[in-house]
């Protein structure tokens, strides 16, 4: 019997008997190879996701790899047997910010795979077939399994513009964090520092192009022409503005919690600095990721520490939140 996750309310949940949707029209039916776990899974099934950005009852999962069963009328017949990856936001195709290719910004509203609308915790999912990125043949699905997380990077990186020979830094070192040194690898810098707030990411920040490593308590330059921050605290935010020199650029990825103290606006006016931020991965990040994947700049899976059958859900929940240094990225096998 194949299975699904569905979470009833906060607190809540159960495994269920999972049927496949045939796709209809302008869909595909995907076999899910892998699924993640990150934060935001954890806030829906604690119920802290912010207001309108959830709809109970609901299957999570919005980080996923598998490979196309099936194909509705409309979408070409090619991609049945495709490896692939898909983006979660459900944009209107048809709003000035979409056509503009800003996807995330869908003035129709907020609609996500795994939010609002079915996720990938279960044996197969079925969403609209234009969202999907076909990957090479020989792709390896788990790792693939990591590639939505990345693409939020990737956005980052493409807002970040880092060119060649600039110095450039990264503060946070979870999954987005090391995404992020990846991708600033990638582009050549003359310097590539991380900044975090645990010694042990030190040797895998290395391992992906990091030139210097550092944790927050010890001293920090400020000359620094790039910085993208991935830690998703107000203090991480400050810490990635002062490493800044006067007009550098910064790009916040993380979302602290509400009513957190911000950036000091007469610093960032008195220094001219940039100031970007993403949310999600627009159409454009996600096809840069899956090309930097293909062509092998991007190692996801030294990220991934845990694997378990779907059943143990509530077991990678726990997990995720446990705080144990040990813990990376936990993925869910259907």
């Amino acid at each position: 019997m194949s299975t699904a996750v569905v979470i009833e309310a906060p607190g809540e949940h159960r495994l269920t008997e999972h049927t496949p949707r045939e796709p209809e029209a302008g869909e595909a039916l995907v076999r899910v190879h892998a699924v993640g776990i990150c934060g935001s899974d954890r806030e829906v099934y604690q119920g802290n996701r912010p207001e309108g950005y959830v709809r109970y009852p609901l299957t999570p999962g919005h980080e996923w790899s598998g490979t196309v069963q099936a194909v509705g009328a409309g979408v070409p017949q090619a991609l049945v047997g495709r490896k692939v990856v898909g983006e979660g936001f459900r944009n209107c195709q048809v709003c000035d910010r979409c056509h503009a290719g800003e996807t995330t910004l869908c003035s129709a509203g907020y609609e996500e795979t795994g939010f609002t609308q079915p996720g990938a915790m279960a044996a197969t999912l079925t969403l609209p077939a234009r969202l999907l990125h076909a990957l090479p043949d020989d792709a390896d699905l788990t790792a693939a399994a990591l590639l939505e997380p990345a693409a939020c990077i990737a956005a980052a990186a493409i807002k970040a513009n880092a060119l060649p020979g600039e110095r450039v830094a990264v503060v946070g070192t979870g999954t987005l964090g090391m995404f992020a040194v990846q991708f600033l690898k990638a582009g050549s810098p003359a310097e590539l520092l991380v900044v975090g707030t645990r010694g042990d990411r030190e040797a895998l920040s290395r391992q992906y192009g990091a030139t210097d490593f550092r944790t927050k308590d010890q001293l920090l330059p400020d000359d620094f022409d790039v910085v993208i921050e991935t830690a998703g605290s107000a203090d991480a935010a400050r810490t990635s503005a002062s490493l800044l020199r006067r007009g550098g650029r910064l790009v916040l990825t993380g979302i602290p919690a509400s009513g957190a103290q911000g950036l000091d606006p007469t610093d960032l006016v008195v220094r001219q600095l940039e100031v970007h931020t993403v949310f999600g991965a627009p159409p454009d990040a996600w096809a840069h990721t899956v090309r930097v994947f293909g062509a092998g700049l991007l190692d996801p899976l030294p990220l991934v520490t845990h694997e378990l059958p779907l059943a143990e859900f509530p077991q990678a929940i726990e997990l995720v939140g446990s705080g144990d240094p040990k813990v990376g990225k936990v993925l869910l096998r259907p």
